[in-house]
């Protein structure tokens, strides 16, 4: 008999018994962020997944931080942050306030409410928009 050239994958059952090797994917996978952020205790006990979140997930905290108080929290897993400055105007040579609003992904490891203070932090494009 002849070998085919390109042979069928695996079956299921195969890929199956390779994810239930131990230590593979451990559910409670956690990591240190850095930056003086403790790990929340639900990022260690709680039961959820979230790829995007910072101590579970594939995203890595670097550069700004960002210091804002939390306006919106009507989506899911995004609240809307703002944060106000002033920017100094050299023709009157006074300073006038501005704010901005950043959509921020939070966790389901943090708890959060309108009013409360946050900081967060820069990593990569989350979504296209």
């Amino acid at each position: 008999d002849k070998q085919p050239l390109f042979p069928w994958p695996p079956t299921m059952e195969q890929n199956q018994r390779a994810f239930l090797k131990p230590g593979y994917g451990a559910k409670n996978k956690r990591k240190n962020v850095g930056l003086g952020f403790k790990t929340p205790k639900l990022a260690t006990t709680g039961n959820y997944i979230d790829n995007k979140c910072p101590w579970r997930g594939n995203v890595a905290i670097r550069g700004r931080l960002v210091r804002g108080i939390v306006v919106k929290t009507k989506m899911q897993r995004t609240v809307i942050i703002r944060r106000n400055y002033m920017q100094y105007r050299t023709k009157y040579q006074r300073f006038e306030k501005r704010h901005r609003n950043f959509s921020v992904h939070m966790s389901p490891a943090l708890e959060y409410a309108i009013g409360d203070e946050a900081v967060v932090g820069e990593c990569r494009p989350l979504s296209k928009t």
